[in-house]
């Protein structure tokens, strides 16, 4: 009974996981070029930079208010769904506007984080309901390099699409024939998310009711926890900024941009799958491994004109989108017990959002004015996270230890 039980929670883990490929391969490829599009649309690198701060923002502030309706429900397919309606429209909807109009693209980027926001934290608790059967760090894993594998498909079909371009001088309209053929992967989102519904109704019955603390007894420790991931996504530059930077070296050609975001999803997908299984083992420590691996990576994207640094740099980052991606929801999923879950996911996006907002804001306003001075702020925040997850790991409280005292 219980290996069937399993297999079903594996099931449900990789049909949610298709989801999220076709849903990465449409948002994923549109962020492989919202930089180039936007500074060819005459964005600066500062407004660049509050845009997608903005949306991450919201992408994870309203994670509180729609996490906490959820649980307060229990509808968390119906969420789910919602959100992802918004943030599949959203995408294709961005070719209908000129080059005069790239303003209201920029509120389209903003609504497709909106509904991210609602749909992410009741669809982590889903797939965190079937965890309790596959493992928290590799069911997220599983999640995470499905996610990247339609993130690196994403890119690629764009690239393949600037390529066979006819008007080589006409990029802008090139871009929106990409946003254009993003529905294609949108629709199948849809289709699967539908099916998964159908199939596995009630979820929450993969995981038995256990006797977990709550956020307010681990307050302490999941406070600490929530300074550590904000230090990280301040100092983590958001992939438009990377592609905008290359577009004005100039040292490849446009239509290459996007297969640079498609090789980080490639890196991110192998990181998060090891990542992920090791998290399972050695707790938080992987968390702290894997900040330090990449913390460097402005100072080989932003300080170099070779493009082999500039790969290296990418490399990097790729390691930590993917690390931060599988442990980071693993963590909040040994913390918050299986009522409350959508609010904690929903607490610790509110947290993450924000800072991400800050950083990006900041950073691109640097980049304007003292790219050394960014790169230096980049790598002090995701470094000056470490002292607070080494006394995570070392705390007999920690998330590491809270999964085998559960």
């Amino acid at each position: 009974m219980k290996n069937r039980k399993q297999k079903l929670a594996l099931s449900f883990v990789i049909m949610m996981g298709v989801v999220s490929m076709f849903s990465d391969m449409t948002h994923e490829g549109a962020r492989s070029i919202y930089g180039a599009y936007l500074a060819l649309a005459g964005a600066s690198a500062a407004t660049i930079g509050f845009v997608m701060g903005l949306g991450e923002l919201i992408g994870y502030a309203l994670r509180l208010v729609t996490g906490y309706f959820a649980d307060k429900k229990h509808n968390y397919w119906i969420m789910t769904i919602v959100g992802y309606s918004i943030n599949m429209a959203a995408v294709p909807l961005i070719a209908l506007f000129s080059k005069d109009g790239w303003k209201w693209a920029c509120l389209l980027i903003i609504l497709e984080r909106l509904g991210k926001a609602i749909r992410q934290p009741s669809k982590n608790t889903l797939v965190s309901f079937a965890s309790s059967q596959v493992g928290q760090g590799k069911a997220f894993a599983l999640q995470e390099f499905m996610d990247q594998i339609g993130a690196f498909c994403g890119p690629l079909l764009l690239f393949v699409v600037l390529l066979l371009r006819k008007d080589s001088s006409d990029l802008f309209s090139a871009y929106r024939i990409c946003f254009a053929i993003l529905i294609i992967p949108a629709f199948f989102t849809l289709f699967f998310l539908l099916r998964a519904k159908r199939k596995f109704t009630h979820p929450e019955n993969f995981e038995t009711s256990v006797d977990r603390p709550r956020i307010g007894s681990l307050n302490s420790h999941f406070i600490l926890y929530l300074v550590a991931t904000s230090l990280l996504a301040f100092g983590f530059i958001d992939f438009p900024m990377i592609t905008m930077h290359v577009s004005r070296l100039s040292i490849i050609p446009s239509s290459f941009l996007p297969l640079l975001y498609a090789g980080a999803m490639l890196v991110d997908a192998i990181a998060a799958l090891v990542f992920g299984w090791m998290y399972d083992k050695y707790g938080i420590k992987v968390l702290i491994f894997s900040d330090f691996l990449s913390a460097f990576f402005a100072l080989f994207i932003f300080t170099s004109h070779s493009i082999s640094y500039i790969i290296i740099g990418i490399a990097l980052w790729g390691i930590g989108m993917g690390a931060q991606e599988s442990i980071l929801k693993s963590a909040v999923t040994a913390l918050v017990p299986k009522e409350n879950r959508s609010t904690g996911f929903g607490v610790f996006g509110v947290s993450f959002g924000v800072c991400w907002f800050i950083g990006s804001w900041v950073l691109g306003i640097l980049y304007d004015t003292s790219i050394p001075a960014m790169v230096t702020i980049s790598v002090i925040s995701q470094l000056a996270s470490i002292p607070f997850l080494m006394a995570l790991a070392k705390s007999h409280k920690t998330m590491d230890n809270v999964n085998s005292s559960l």
